[in-house]
């Protein structure tokens, strides 16, 4: 009974094996349709806005002007900063009750410290002027530098 069963499986295999081929045509030309949502074309444009934002701030310095409660003063000397350092950012905030003024936006700590120079020598301010660390902005002809 085995060698039946032996011999049946022998002739039958190559017939069962040769069921398994598939026959390949090289001359069909297959087509792939890729659909695909237009906001994943927004989502990748704001990413790369995003990324080049992120090299427009490195680690800096700032010049601490002014914290004072009188405003005349204040405006005094925001304006003659903006007069006279027109290149250079003025930032001005308000914590109650103090209004607070930062210059600049330095990369360099020996930038910071001419400025400092310049505007103690100016006299305007009559305070101390303290260069602190701080998250700047560059200036756009560095940002071009980078982005080349």
């Amino acid at each position: 009974m085995n060698k039946i069963v032996a011999l049946f499986l022998v002739t039958i295999a190559p017939f069962c094996l040769l069921a398994q081929m598939i026959s390949i045509d090289t001359n069909v030309v297959y087509k792939v349709t890729v659909s695909k949502d237009p906001r994943l074309d927004i989502l990748a444009k704001t990413e790369v806005d995003i990324n080049i934002m992120a090299t427009r701030f490195v680690k800096g310095y700032r010049l601490f002007v002014l914290k004072t409660n009188n405003r005349d003063y204040a405006m005094k000397v925001r304006s003659y900063l903006l007069q006279n350092f027109p290149d250079e950012k003025v930032i001005m905030s308000y914590q109650s009750p103090f209004i607070k003024i930062k210059f600049g936006n330095f990369e360099e700590l020996n930038d910071a410290e001419k400025y400092k120079d310049l505007l103690i020598k100016a006299g305007i301010i009559t305070g101390n002027i303290y260069v602190v660390p701080d998250t700047v902005e560059l200036k756009p002809d560095r940002i071009n530098k980078i982005e080349k």
